[in-house]
């Protein structure tokens, strides 16, 4: 029945410490990388972030992964993360490749419903976001943008200035 609980009491041992170890590491070199590791997701984001848990995982519960293989595996994703940001700071077309483009749901308070079956956004999730942004009524609104990291922009009537703000937001024909 010992082997239902734990096989050996070095491999607790090594769990604990290559865990601890693991997550300082991770922790570390996630401080090094800037806060653009850690801002609101977009899809390769997530990617990342799921990786680099998948890659700690593996690190804590397989004996034949070493710790300095690990941090080797948590540096690469995090320094591919790094070139693929700053070439997409840098680059349009990364920018669009790997974030995607935000996209037009409202527009002078009229909803723009192919763009909103498209991205599989419902009407109740537009006009919470515009309750979100104190709003009574689409009326009122002159914008409202999915983001690339999924959230919702709305921006009021009244407040578009010269629409610059809206530059590079995908518009779908409705």
């Amino acid at each position: 029945m010992e082997h239902f609980f734990f096989n050996d009491a070095n491999d607790l041992l090594r769990t604990a410490m290559v865990g601890v170890l693991g997550y300082v590491a991770l922790v570390g070199l996630l401080r090094l990388s800037g806060k653009r590791t850690l801002s609101k997701m977009n899809a390769f984001d997530f990617i990342v972030t799921i990786a680099l848990g998948s890659t700690l995982a593996t690190l804590l519960l397989s004996k034949e992964v070493a710790l300095a293989e690990g941090m080797l595996a948590f540096a690469l994703l995090i320094a591919l993360q790094f070139v693929v940001t700053w070439t997409s700071v840098r680059l349009r077309s990364v920018q669009r490749l790997v974030a995607g483009q935000p996209l037009l749901l409202v527009e002078r308070g009229k909803l723009q419903t192919t763009a909103m079956h498209q991205a599989r956004i419902t009407e109740d999730n537009v006009h919470a976001a515009v309750r979100a942004a104190g709003l009574g009524d689409l009326a009122e609104v002159h914008a409202v943008v999915l983001e690339t990291d999924a959230s919702l922009t709305v921006i009021r009537r009244g407040s578009e200035g010269d629409g610059s703000a809206l530059a590079g937001v995908r518009r779908s024909p409705d």
